[in-house]
């Protein structure tokens, strides 16, 4: 650890962290301003996508249906999910929304960087190679989550629960705060889940987790893992729910692979 950065004081760490958060702050309003322009298109052609049959992932379910019928045909059909806005204001808010989220999104490598270049100087050579590694995992798996999210889990269960039907009197009309809301949620909650490999890698260089828990209760966490599933898109097709599960079970066993052994954790 560098002398000069050590003997920093209180009120110099503190000054350094406003610095960083107002670094921060600028490029979040830089990418909001630059990405209000591209909202529009982007909704209409990314967010609104899982909403119409020539969806790719129901376009691919479709091709792998002719070589299997284990697996679903959405290709086909007449799905078409109908938003409809029913608050005044909500197409302006969202669209405000979006660009911050956006803006989340383009920046989120750059401030992963900077919380690293302030927590950097009070770490020793030998911390910040493993923490410099983590960081940049935790960053790539937070975005794969994210795509696994957009392009699997939030259509599967748009498509169950849109077309989920309690009574034939009833016609299926989405508001778009509820789409969004869903859309959000679903996208973000798959970026923290993929997080969790680097949880349980921190979790085993602090010596609370080993290989040996993830042996002793593999079993458990199948069970359990089938019932977040679940959770997630409560469908009764067995395809939508191992599409899910598969993803968060290899997330299981990655984080077996990156924790140490028993022997390790001892030594």
């Amino acid at each position: 650890m560098d002398d000069a950065k050590a003997e920093m004081s209180f009120w110099d760490h503190l000054e350094a962290l406003r610095w960083m958060l107002m670094r921060v702050i600028i490029a979040l309003a830089v990418f909001m301003l630059l990405g209000f322009a591209f909202i529009p298109y982007l909704f209409d052609n990314v967010i609104m996508a899982p909403c119409r049959e020539d969806f790719f992932f129901y376009r691919w379910l479709g091709k792998l249906n002719s070589l299997t019928s284990l697996i679903p045909d959405m290709s086909g059909g007449t799905f078409n999910v109908s938003v409809i806005n029913i608050h005044l204001a909500s197409q302006f808010f969202i669209h405000m929304s979006l660009s911050f989220w956006l803006a989340f999104l383009l920046t989120f490598p750059y401030l992963i960087f900077e919380v690293w270049r302030f927590i950097c100087p009070a770490l020793y050579d030998n911390e910040r190679k493993g923490i410099k590694w983590a960081f940049f995992f935790g960053t790539i798996m937070f975005f794969i989550g994210c795509v696994v999210g957009y392009s699997m889990v939030f259509p599967l269960t748009l498509r169950f629960l849109y077309t989920y039907e309690l009574s034939s009197t009833i016609t299926n009309q989405l508001s778009l705060d509820s789409y969004m809301n869903y859309f959000l949620m679903m996208i973000f909650m798959m970026g923290i889940i993929f997080e969790l490999p680097l949880l349980a890698m921190l979790l085993s260089k602090l010596g609370l987790l080993d290989r040996t828990f993830f042996h002793k209760y593999r079993r458990h966490a199948v069970v359990a893992l089938m019932v977040v599933s679940a959770l997630i898109t409560p469908s009764a097709d067995p395809f939508t729910l191992f599409a899910v599960f598969i993803p968060i079970y290899v997330l299981w066993e990655l984080s077996a692979f990156l924790v140490k052994s028993g022997k390790e954790a001892a030594a």
